[in-house]
């Protein structure tokens, strides 16, 4: 039997959701983001590979980048991780080896450790997500530049009313 096209599989999975009581305009959008997430995360992992890091180290690099490079403390990275702190010690061990962070005592609270970013890790950092860019616009190159905005701006209005949904449970 011929393999299906990734369209086929999508348009057999919304219909068995349909058919199974899924209203069919929910399933299109969530079934459409699921594929397309599962695709990049693959691509992501040969990307990782080809990198040498694991996906807890692109966490570290990750946060320290979105920080302007650190300073941060460990037990923030392991939180954002959502790993133990022994777990961030290693990771923290394998970057500084491999000289993307470092870790010197904070000065104001020298019990504290913070991690910063290297010169040659925000390198690193940036090259990832160059080949990333290039991979997510050909994903996108079939939308034009104001379709692009107009799905950014819809997937904008999604999160926050997840955020709000979050914020409501939690209060």
């Amino acid at each position: 039997m011929p393999e299906r096209t990734a369209r086929a599989e999508y348009q057999a999975a919304v219909a068995a959701y349909v058919a199974a009581g899924g209203d069919e305009s929910v399933q299109r959008v969530i079934t459409a983001i699921s594929s397309l997430s599962r695709k990049l995360d693959r691509w992501y992992d040969r990307q990782l590979a080809d990198l040498a890091i694991s996906h807890g180290d692109w966490s570290v690099l990750s946060q320290l980048a979105r920080a302007d490079g650190g300073p941060l403390m460990p037990s923030r990275l392991a939180d954002a991780a959502q790993v133990a702190a022994s777990s961030m010690t290693g990771r923290l061990d394998r970057l500084c080896e491999r000289g993307l962070v470092v870790r010197e005592p904070d000065q104001r609270n020298r019990t504290r450790v913070l991690v910063t970013l290297t010169s040659a890790g925000w390198d690193l950092f940036a090259q990832a997500i160059r080949d990333a860019d290039m991979v997510e616009a050909d994903v996108l190159a079939p939308l034009t530049t104001a379709q692009r905005r107009q799905l950014a701006d819809l997937l904008d209005v999604v999160i926050t009313g997840l955020e709000a949904d979050e914020v409501a449970s939690t209060s």
